[in-house]
């Protein structure tokens, strides 16, 4: 199943963020901000990702690192990478950044750890932000040694996984599934958000981080 696309358009770019003060211009037009939570994780490899992405798009745009709120506060979408969902999960506590992230009501794109962070439920004691009202197991499909590539079909295509660690969707509530491997959910859509049990940053195709910044230029209209 495919979540359906929406029309976007730049010129009728409007923000609607709570406390963003400022909107940025460049030659005329409005910009969007894509922040890449820089706390532990891929952040480097998802920070070139979106960057790819957006030349492919022809979409202005700028791309930052968040640490703070302060960060965070400039953004009109967060990418949350893989890494230790645990370690992310309690310096996104200790910031601040998790009130911050629910209270600004902006696209959040989770990967592996991202995908457990950005649940209601686990099966592991820890913070978590929930946005999306389901529940993930971590490390599902096995521990570091059991990682692997695998073909899946997403957003009707081809597309190569790679599987590090990676936890899948045991039961969800509210959302649309966009693929599935071995009969367990590892992506799915939920209103503004998606997740994924796999790591787009370390593959070519740009076709995810395409899918989500579309999600956020439809947000900010």
């Amino acid at each position: 199943m495919i979540y359906p696309s929406n029309k976007i358009t730049l010129q009728s770019w409007q923000s609607n963020l709570k406390g963003k003060n400022d909107v940025l211009k460049r030659d005329g037009i409005q910009m969007i901000s894509i922040g890449i939570l820089d706390l532990q994780g891929d952040v480097s490899e998802h920070l070139e990702a979106t960057k790819k992405a957006l030349k492919k798009m022809d979409i202005e745009s700028d791309v930052l690192k968040v640490k703070t709120v302060s960060d965070l506060s400039k953004c009109d979408g967060l990418i949350i990478s893989g890494g230790e969902s645990t370690v992310i999960g309690k310096l996104i506590d200790k910031t601040g950044m998790n009130l911050s992230i629910v209270e600004q009501d902006i696209p959040v794109m989770g990967t592996c750890a991202g995908m457990v962070l950005l649940a209601t439920e686990t099966d592991y004691e820890q913070p978590l932000l929930g946005l999306i009202d389901m529940k993930v197991k971590r490390n599902g499909f096995g521990r570091q040694k059991a990682s692997f590539e695998e073909e899946i079909e997403i957003l009707g295509c081809k597309y190569m996984g790679v599987f590090i660690r990676a936890p899948y969707v045991e039961k969800l509530k509210d959302g649309v599934i966009l693929a599935k491997l071995r009969d367990k959910i590892v992506a799915l859509a939920s209103g503004k958000h998606i997740v994924t049990a796999f790591h787009p940053e370390l593959t070519n195709d740009t076709k995810i981080h395409e899918y989500f910044i579309k999600e956020v230029l439809k947000c900010v209209e």
